[in-house]
């Protein structure tokens, strides 16, 4: 029998109605189902005074609350409905199609077709229905045997295992289907492939035809590029700290808010989880407004098992990605998308600790900003700043970046690579311009740049998140590589076609992108160059003389030496200027190290190269550890 559309077009509750906690009004089907759960009155308006104030439902403050579980329930529903309860649902028996998917987002029913029985219907009743159910199964009794009662939690597990392929597939093919030019999936294109052969042909031949001047227009070329990307990043040194959401989130009265989503991808994080958890705990948003969902490989048993043991309940949703190429972060957070039920959407890492307000900074600079803004961007402050000079470089570039360089381009409405966590996203925006790209490793800077060049803003909020610097360094050699690698794959991503990108972006900013990712990335690899250049031709001045150099010859030499101290000039100026006396005391004399922390950047530059070429998909994991507790 078919199940009418009336009985199972489910309402959400409304919560503000006093139907069920005013005593002068006759006893109600959703007051008396409640008195089986032993919820006198004062539980029953304290949950309904919650939902008026959250905007959201007596349910989800209920559940969240943890006072009832969801199996005694939406047990105690079935029961008063006299249908069958299953608190756990046969994947193999839903029918998977695209439109499946929903449930996963505003979780309600699924149509169960097993083959040795009558197609039936697993529900999700709520207080808001449970009269008109009890009426249609007086009227239609037969109707009982087309329905069963289920939890959200049972259901959506079900969804998510019996869409797995089909969602999988999408994940991994939906960006480049859609939009080749915005995918990585193809390191070259073939006229990129057909001009860099070309052009490497014709340096080769001018080697062989001009030597010198070869090398000498080559010099001349990449020290003006250097030095062109080095007085771009002077402009934040003046930059000041924008704090002008923070009195309004301070100042906030209580108000309905929106479900907030947030994703945190892991893999092999076993040893961190307990600390992500406590630290996603402390979030100022209501739980019953809070979808949070902890992304793992299906086959990292180690991270499963560990999150298992902490006994989660709501807000938190265990995801299990099928393992498929590319194994990659962002594929896990595309493919963890589709069942986002938040308007917002914030990412978070395993070793992130986040400020507690940040969510609802991250709210007001939304409500506050233009319709077409996007993304928004906390800082990232690294907290292990006095634990070697490795840290403290780390430090002050986060610093540099962060609290300098992003708040500037922000502010200039200039296009700005995310950086790998603590991003928020409107859901709809983020679905829409195709997420992450699952073959690009660093999908931060792609995804900033595309939603850019698709005409949407983002910005930088103040609350910060804490993490850890790699203290080793083959680990931050690894993580460092993969950056580069990602940054590489994004900027021949925006050279597939030049004119195009450069009249989407508009001139000026696409001069900006091509200083930032371009400009990083010749610096880096350029730099040692540089410095053996400036060495070999100090010691020619110092045992022939000055005028053993051509004028030419002087004046590179000049460029190269201001190019070479005005990165660390620069470097230490921009990361410093931002941090407050605590973070100076921790970095302390260690900026002396800043020499040679650029040689290691540059070595992971060229590393990076290697592995474009070879590797390009491979994911570097960057391992964590908990904070020490004498931090």
């Amino acid at each position: 029998m078919l199940v009418k559309s009336e009985i199972i077009a489910f309402k959400p509750l409304d919560s503000r109605s006093p139907s069920y906690a005013d005593a002068d009004v006759p006893e109600s089907d959703d007051a008396a189902f409640l008195k089986t759960l032993g919820l006198g009155k004062p539980y029953i308006e304290m949950f309904s005074r919650r939902a008026s104030l959250h905007g959201s439902t007596f349910e989800a403050e209920l559940l969240s609350s943890g006072l009832v579980t969801e199996d005694g329930y939406f047990g105690a529903f079935a029961r008063s409905l006299r249908l069958p309860f299953v608190g756990e649902l046969d994947h193999a028996v839903i029918v998977d199609t695209p439109s499946l998917d929903i449930q996963l987002r505003d979780t309600r029913m699924v149509r169960l077709s097993p083959q040795d029985a009558m197609p039936h219907m697993a529900i999700v009743p709520d207080l808001q229905s449970i009269a008109r159910l009890k009426r249609a199964l007086q009227a239609t009794p037969d109707l009982a045997g087309d329905l069963v009662v289920t939890t959200p939690s049972a259901l959506r597990q079900a969804v998510w295992k019996a869409g797995e392929g089909r969602r999988t597939r999408h994940t991994i093919h939906a960006l480049f289907d859609k939009t080749p030019l915005y995918s990585a999936r193809i390191t070259l294109h073939g006229k990129q492939g057909f001009l860099l052969g070309v052009g490497a042909t014709c340096f080769l031949g001018s080697l062989i035809a001009a030597p010198t001047l070869t090398f000498q227009l080559l010099h001349i070329v990449t020290a003006v590029l250097y030095m062109s990307a080095l007085l771009f990043k002077l402009a934040p040194l003046r930059a000041k700290p924008d704090r002008r959401t923070l009195a309004l989130v301070e100042k906030h009265d209580d108000e309905a808010l929106p479900v907030y989503s947030v994703l945190v991808a892991l893999y092999r994080e076993q040893t961190v989880v307990e600390q992500l958890v406590t630290a996603l705990n402390r979030l100022d948003w209501p739980k019953s407004q809070l979808d949070v969902k902890l992304v793992c490989e299906a086959d990292d048993l180690g991270t499963l098992s560990a999150i298992e043991r902490l006994d989660l309940g709501p807000p938190f949703e265990i995801i299990r990605v099928p393992p498929s190429l590319p194994r990659t972060k962002p594929k896990a957070l595309t493919y963890a998308l589709a069942g986002a039920r938040g308007e917002f959407t914030a990412i978070y890492d395993a070793e992130d600790r986040p400020h507690p307000k940040q969510l609802r900074e991250a709210y007001a600079r939304f409500q506050q900003g233009c319709d077409n803004l996007a993304s928004l961007q906390a800082p990232l402050i690294i907290s292990n700043a006095n634990t070697s000079w490795m840290t403290a470089s780390f430090s002050l570039e986060y610093s540099a970046l962060f609290r300098r360089l992003l708040p500037m381009l922000a502010k200039m409405r200039m296009p700005m690579p995310l950086g790998g966590t603590s991003n928020h996203f409107r859901t709809s925006v983020l679905r829409n311009v195709g997420a992450w790209d699952p073959f690009n490793v660093t999908e931060d800077a792609d995804l900033g740049l595309r939603l850019y060049r698709l005409g949407h803003q983002s910005d930088v909020i103040s609350y910060p998140t804490l993490e850890d610097a790699p203290t080793e360094f083959s680990v931050w050699l690894n993580q460092r590589t993969r950056w580069f690698k990602g940054w590489l794959q994004t900027w021949l991503v925006m050279m597939r076609s030049p004119l195009r990108v450069a009249n989407e972006m508009g001139w000026k900013a696409y001069a900006v992108f091509q200083l930032l990712i371009g400009g990083m990335l010749l610096s880096s690899l350029t730099h040692p160059l540089f410095i053996v250049t400036v060495a070999l031709t100090a010691k020619v001045m110092l045992t022939e003389g000055p005028d053993a150099l051509s004028t030419i010859q002087f004046w590179l030499f000049t460029i190269d030496l201001l190019n070479i101290l005005g990165s660390y000039a620069v470097f230490l100026l921009m990361g410093s200027r931002a941090m407050i006396d605590h973070e100076k005391n921790m970095v302390g004399s260690k900026w002396l190290a800043t020499p040679a922390y650029w040689l290691m950047i540059s070595l992971a530059a060229w590393r990076a190269i290697y592995e474009l070429r070879y590797k390009p998909f491979v994911w570097n994991k960057t391992p964590h550890n908990p904070v020490k507790k004498n931090k």
